[in-house]
């Protein structure tokens, strides 16, 4: 049998895949447009037996095309913006993800899953339940899980029964509900500044002196002592450690610290701060909390500064492997010393 030269660029697409299904390749054909897997799947349905001289062929066609690229590129907004991730600020890469919907080049859905909870949850108690199933049908399930748990039980009911409903719906209406919500989404008015306020000014608090953090907290508990509060809640300094730390969680913290630091951490606490040594002490085993006291008395005192900036590194230490997920700090509850307190 002689190789068929009339074979089609979809019949040979067909026989590629079929070959390379053959060989158990996992080819993800799902990322292509649902037009070229209708086209692929009705062109491997018609193909019969192929001959080997064919097959041959069209592999060798197949890599000489492959050999004659050299460099390739997504093709489309959506996984251009995937390429350059990390590369563009978040600000740039969601307006030209917006753009790109909104002129017929993206996917909106793509966007739309990129939204943060509480947008998505906004958009879910506005629109009607309809368009909100429709959102939570096609958000990712973590997704969706997260801004369900943000809105009103009544609602979720409703969207959740709505859902039911959505599995008829064809693609272009998809796309049109999709272009209409993110316009919805750009019509939510949003703070000029992100984050809560408390949250910025305990951030800011915890890389300041141990003074000034004193002082500015003491002037907010003058003007307004349930914001200073809020703000206590949100810093986290060496006086903390105590109330904040598992005791089980201090050994592996021992080891990310370089001991050098760690000494002059211990030796220069005073006051209040040597509860914290104490603290750090008593969960460690006893000889290597006794091999810590003889350094500490070998290296005897510590200029204040000195002192404040090694119990400065302990602390970032511990904010770094909470940050990692190495280790939880136990929250402060409303019935509790706020942290930061005296």
């Amino acid at each position: 049998m002689t190789p068929n030269p009339a074979l089609s660029a979809r019949q040979k697409a067909a026989i590629i895949v079929r070959l390379a299904l053959a060989e158990g390749e996992d080819i993800d054909l799902a990322k292509l447009p649902a037009g070229a897997q209708t086209d692929l799947a009705q062109e491997m349905a018609m193909m019969g037996l192929v001959d080997r001289e064919t097959r041959n062929a069209v592999i060798a066609e197949f890599c000489e095309r492959l050999e004659a690229i050299g460099l390739s590129f997504p093709g489309d907004i959506d996984g251009t913006l995937d390429l350059l991730d990390g590369h563009l600020s978040s600000d740039t890469s969601d307006r030209l993800r917006r753009l790109a919907a909104l002129n017929g080049t993206g996917d909106p859905w793509n966007r739309i899953a990129m939204l943060s909870p509480p947008l998505l949850a906004e958009l879910a108690r506005t629109e009607s339940v309809e368009i909100a199933a429709v959102m939570f049908s096609k958000l990712p399930v973590p997704r969706a899980a997260e801004v369900l748990g943000l809105i009103d039980p009544d609602r979720s009911r409703q969207i959740a029964y709505a859902m039911s409903l959505t599995g008829v719906i064809e693609a272009p209406s998809l796309r049109r509900i999709g272009m209409a919500l993110i316009r919805a989404a750009d019509a939510i008015p949003r703070p000029a500044i992100e984050g809560k306020a408390e949250q910025k000014v305990g951030a800011i608090l915890n890389v300041t002196s141990a003074q000034t953090r004193d002082n500015v907290l003491a002037g907010l508990d003058d003007q307004d002592a349930r914001f200073a509060d809020e703000v206590r809640k949100t810093i986290f300094t060496w006086m903390n450690i105590p109330a904040r730390v598992d005791p089980r969680d201090i050994p592996r913290i021992i080891r990310e610290l370089d001991p050098a630091m760690l000494i002059k951490a211990l030796a220069g606490a005073r006051g209040q701060d040597r509860e914290t040594v104490d603290f750090l002490l008593r969960s460690l085993s006893t000889r290597l909390a006794e091999s810590l006291r003889d350094e500490v008395e070998i290296l005897g005192n510590v200029p204040a500064k000195d002192a404040e900036g090694a119990m400065d590194t302990v602390v970032a230490t511990i904010r770094r492997m909470e940050a990692a997920g190495d280790l939880f700090l136990i929250a402060t509850g409303d019935g509790e010393d706020a942290p930061g307190s005296d």
